[in-house]
């Protein structure tokens, strides 16, 4: 039977890879993409945050996370909760309404589309008749008023939604009884704001775009008051007690209203332009809110004088004789006011003010002397400079995670210790098995560190190297000082920045080794910083060293940026990471690849033009080596120059078009007649144009040329302890590997530690590896006598891994873009490859070791290799026999930034950017899943909008006992019915007990 089974096919392996391996995209970090729309529930303590492309996300408190997506992949234009429901509507921008719910299943909430809507008009009307320009849940929780274009006022049931026509509020009725000459000057327009009377859910006002208020009776279908406004309308805003409201207009004013219960004409109590008398932006948005010591927090958005600050986003909070108008950096998209939301409450007592602006969240503690921003647990404005390189570290030692949260406390000294308040729902989740780290280099030559342990990615602590540099901008410079007599008394507020003062400070890569606290940077202009971790501030020299990496070699000149100016004498630090040794690279290019060895004292760097080894104890270059070849005239041109070669790159092109259409009429033998050749000539000329305009990567694997530019670009660089003269002697080595293919090896001398500082380090070059196909190098790996790769430097000394086997031969892993091959050591004689399908054009952007646990037992784990393609598909490839166990689609094709972002962790997770603002998690175990796992639960609710108690239903059973049931018990008591029939789990512990019973 043997015979007939597939080649490779074991049922046992099977079974274990289902146990080790499973793909999933988990929880998205970061802001939102292009947010459009934020919605608060008060009785759930939930936001809503929607987005252009039809994504809806919910957040409570930190680990509690919500996300859904409409199929239109609209524009979600408003957002709205059901009162003191799990329910909420939003409204896209092609005039459809969703109905969306927290439903339980399996233990946890989940998000869910229950109905969707579009509003439609009688035929032949127009489309603006039914355009729904304003959203009100009624209190009732059993319809909705829609605004249109028009100036009706249609009524849709819930949650049905269907339309109510009997109920539909027309212009025409809302204008009865409006005074002539008023009517004639202006017509209703279109329905600008809705709003229930918060004493009165039987009465709602209607504000219309021209500036028409009225209150209207829902029981009497009529209006009661109207308020003749001048101006433009843009909101209303009702006063705790709804004695009064207050409406904000176009010209930059707001207004205050009463309301009285005789008929008279209502006139407005004060009408106040605060940035007057010069014309003023509009206040789309304000809030009036009432304090236990009389004076109201005047809350609105805009209303800045046009000529001198309208190009700022601005909400202004005006608390007696207290005013500030906060300026952010990016356009507010909307604001909500957090306040006592209890029914019994007096007053409103504002808490905080939370701002969604289109580059961050921002949020305001207005309980705190000088209104302080409150750091966010989640949400973080990874863009806030743009990334430009990550590094993730599993696994962090507690005594450095502590040291970097105390350096990182330090620097959060000006935000409030204000309680998140938006704090609805429970995280369920487990909690984290370990401590990780990522690391985000930025423009502006900033680190960022963030805890990437749980759902939340928190920023722990913030690095910047600009100090060690001269730059135009002085570092010490305050952008919120403000004089005393400034007008208007503006703010900055936020974050968010994406300007960059000098685009060299730019970080390419970074290396944190976290046994030592030794963490290396290096940058877009040839910088490489080694630092060590400080616990205090401190003022010190940085050493200088420069790295000629062309050798003097003639016929070569620089046609990129210069290197950076350094500060000269003792530079001041903060607290945390601390440069204490700069390498200069010569030429100043794009450092490509970098490696840190603690335990060594060593750091190796490579660029475009060569890598050079730098000894940080001593703080002295070891060697460089040149790895330019003749032709790579495009490596002295540098990244921030234009003068790429259009007509060198058409050359190449085809070129390889001409190659493979030799190579295809050599295969074909020459036969048929020549017009048939020349027609299949020509149809492949045509063919392999569209190709090259669709996938300019698609070919087969073919031995490249050396004139092919950036062959000497460094890709990946290595330290390994192995045996690579003899194979009786292991030594300390370095491995590069390049874009044309080679691997260069040398020998390392490194002293004994009581010599260490007496010494220098020796390297001498032992090998030189020469790819036949010449695919670029991306990686290379060391695997011991037992297949294991090579432990981290200093692991070992922390007993955190197994000894390397030393006993057995070693092997050498060189993964190219093309192929994975072994080699061993020290002989180098090649011993084992894969090759990717060539067919699909598929090539290796980026790979690493990861170790993968089985989910079913805890004895049992192993090491793979995970590998992303450019194709975005993530395979997984045994090791050492390079067998390839599983593949997965994971990203889009097209989303080149999104491949080249990707970082993979040690245990088998991954992240990748989706927007510049966001990463994507995903995991590719079993065992480390790391997904937001939360539950909100739905307290009842009487008609009085009071929440029971556990109680209840005891209550209920007491008043049927006793006879004493009224209508809305009844009501009650369905509600409650409904819900326990709609829980899953109840359910089931009905179903377990019945069948008990039989």
């Amino acid at each position: 039977m043997r015979r007939f089974l597939r080649p490779g096919h074991d049922p046992v392996r099977e079974r274990l890879k289902r146990d080790l391996f499973q793909f999933n995209k988990t929880v998205e970090h970061g802001f939102p993409h292009q947010p459009s729309a934020l919605g608060y529930s008060p009785f759930l303590r939930l936001m809503a945050i929607g987005t252009r492309s039809g994504a809806i996300k919910l957040y409570g408190a930190p680990g509690v996370e919500f996300m859904g997506l409409h199929e239109e992949n609209n524009t979600v234009m408003q957002i709205h909760f059901i009162p003191d429901q799990c329910q909420l509507v939003t409204l896209l921008d092609d005039n459809s309404l969703h109905l969306w719910s927290l439903k339980q299943h399996s233990g946890a909430s989940e998000l869910r589309e229950e109905h969707r809507f579009t509003l439609k008009g009688p035929p032949g009307s127009p489309p603006s008749a039914t355009q729904i320009t304003a959203v009100l849940p009624h209190s009732s929780r059993e319809v909705l008023y829609l605004g249109t274009e028009s100036g009706n006022i249609f009524v849709v049931e819930l949650p049905s939604f269907r339309v109510l026509e009997d109920r539909t509020i027309t212009s025409e009725a809302a204008l009865q009884r409006v005074p002539e000459d008023y009517c004639n000057r202006r017509s209703c327009e279109l329905v600008e704001a809705l709003r229930e009377h918060p004493k009165n859910p039987d009465q709602i006002l209607i504000g219309y775009s021209r500036g028409l208020i009225v209150l209207w009776d829902l029981q009497n279908s009529k209006v009661t008051h109207h308020f003749l406004g001048s101006q433009q309308l843009e909101n209303l805003y009702w006063q705790r007690d709804g004695s009064k409201f207050i409406s904000c207009h176009y010209d930059g004013s707001y207004t205050q209203w009463p309301v009285s219960s005789d008929n008279r004409q209502p006139e407005p109590l004060e009408n106040l332009v605060p940035y007057g008398p010069f014309p003023c932006k509009a206040i789309s948005r304000i809030y009036w809110q009432t304090t236990k010591n009389g004076l109201p927090y005047i809350i609105f958005q805009g209303g800045m004088p046009r000529a001198s600050y309208g190009d700022r986003h601005s909400i202004s909070v005006v608390h007696g004789s207290q005013q500030t108008a906060f300026d952010f950096t990016s356009r507010v998209i909307d604001f909500f006011i957090i306040f006592s939301s209890e029914p019994t409450a007096e007053f409103d007592d504002p808490s905080a003010m939370v701002v969604l602006a289109e580059e961050e969240l921002v949020v305001i503690d207005l309980k705190t002397a000088g209104w302080p921003a409150v750091h966010p647990p989640y949400l973080a404005s990874l863009h806030c400079s743009a990334i430009t390189c990550s590094h993730h570290v599993s696994n962090i030692p507690l005594k450095l995670w502590e040291r970097i949260i105390s350096a990182g406390s330090k620097q959060n000294i000006h935000y409030s210790n204000m309680p998140w308040p938006i704090d609805g729902g429970t995280n369920i989740a487990p909690d984290p098995p370990q401590r990780d780290l990522l690391l985000t280099g930025h423009e502006d030559g900033t680190v960022r560190f963030w805890d990437a342990s749980g759902v939340c990615l928190h920023l722990l602590y913030k690095l910047s190297t600009v100090r060690v540099f001269l730059t135009d901008a002085d570092p010490n410079d305050n952008m919120n000082t403000l004089g005393e007599d400034e007008w208007p008394p503006l703010r900055k507020v936020g974050t968010f920045d994406p300007y960059s003062d000098d685009p060299r400070l730019g970080i390419q890569k970074i290396y944190l080794c976290k046994y030592s606290g030794y963490l290396a940077v290096a940058g877009t202009a040839g910088q490489v910083l080694v630092m060590e971790l400080n616990d205090e501030d401190a003022e010190h020299v940085v050493d200088h060293a420069e790295a000629d990496l062309l050798q003097d070699q003639e016929g070569y000149r620089w046609k990129g940026h210069e290197k950076l100016k350094t500060r000269d004498g003792p530079v001041r630090f903060e607290a945390g990471f601390q440069p204490f040794v700069l390498v200069q690279c010569q030429p100043p290019a794009v450092v490509t690849s970098l490696a840190l060895h603690s335990e060594w004292k060593l750091v190796a760097f490579g660029t475009s033009h060569g890598f050079g080894l730098f000894d940080h104890q001593q703080k002295r270059l070891v060697f460089v080596k040149c790895t330019l070849h003749p032709s790579d005239q495009l490596a002295l041109e540098g990244p921030l120059s234009r003068v790429k070669s259009l007509k060198k790159s058409l050359r190449q092109s085809f070129r390889r078009i001409r190659r493979s259409r030799v190579s295809s009429r050599k295969r074909r033998g020459g036969s048929g007649n020549a017009s048939e050749v020349q027609e299949a000539n020509a149809k492949f000329d045509q063919d392999a144009l569209q190709e090259m305009e669709l996938a300019p990567v698609q070919r087969k694997i073919e031995a490249r040329s050396a004139e092919d530019s950036f062959t000497g670009f460094v890709r990946t660089l290595y330290f390994a302890d192995t045996f690579l003269r003899d194979s009786s002697r292991h030594c300390p080595s370095l491995w590069a590997g390049t874009n044309g293919g080679t691997v260069y090896a040398f020998c390392l001398r490194v002293p004994p530690a009581e010599r260490r500082m007496d010494e220098p380090v020796r390297a001498e070059q032992a090998k030189e590896i020469q790819l036949m196909h010449r695919a670029p190098v991306v990686g290379i790996l060391v695997l011991d006598g037992r297949s294991t790769p090579l432990p981290e430097p200093l692991e070992v000394a922390h007993d955190l891994s197994k000894s390397p086997d030393m006993q057995g031969s070693h092997q050498l892993l060189v993964v190219s873009e093309e192929q994975f091959k072994v080699f061993t050591l020290p002989k180098v004689s090649s011993k084992l490859k894969l090759k990717l399908t060539a067919l699909e054009g598929c090539r290796v952007r980026k790979v690493t070791v990861a170790n993968f646990g089985s989910c079913k037992t805890d004895d049992y784990s192993e090491n793979d290799l995970a590998v992303l393609t450019n194709l975005g598909d993530i395979q997984i490839i045994s090791l050492p026999f390079l067998k390839l166990q599983i593949r997965y689609p994971c990203i889009r094709k097209e989303d080149v930034s999104g491949i080249a972002s990707c970082v993979f962790t040690k245990y088998g997770q991954g992240f990748y950017l989706i927007s510049p603002s966001e990463f994507e998690r995903f995991s590719l175990s079993t065992k480390w899943l790391v997904e937001p796992r939360c539950i909100v639960d739905m307290p009842e609710v009487t008609s009085n909008n009071h929440v029971h108690s556990k109680s209840g239903m005891e209550n209920a059973a007491r008043k049927s006992s006793s006879g004493d049931y009224g209508e809305d018990d009844r009501k009650s008591e369905r509600l409650m019915e409904h819900a326990l029939l709609n829980d899953e789990k109840v359910l089931k512990e009905i179903q377990s007990t019945l069948e008990g019973g039989r």
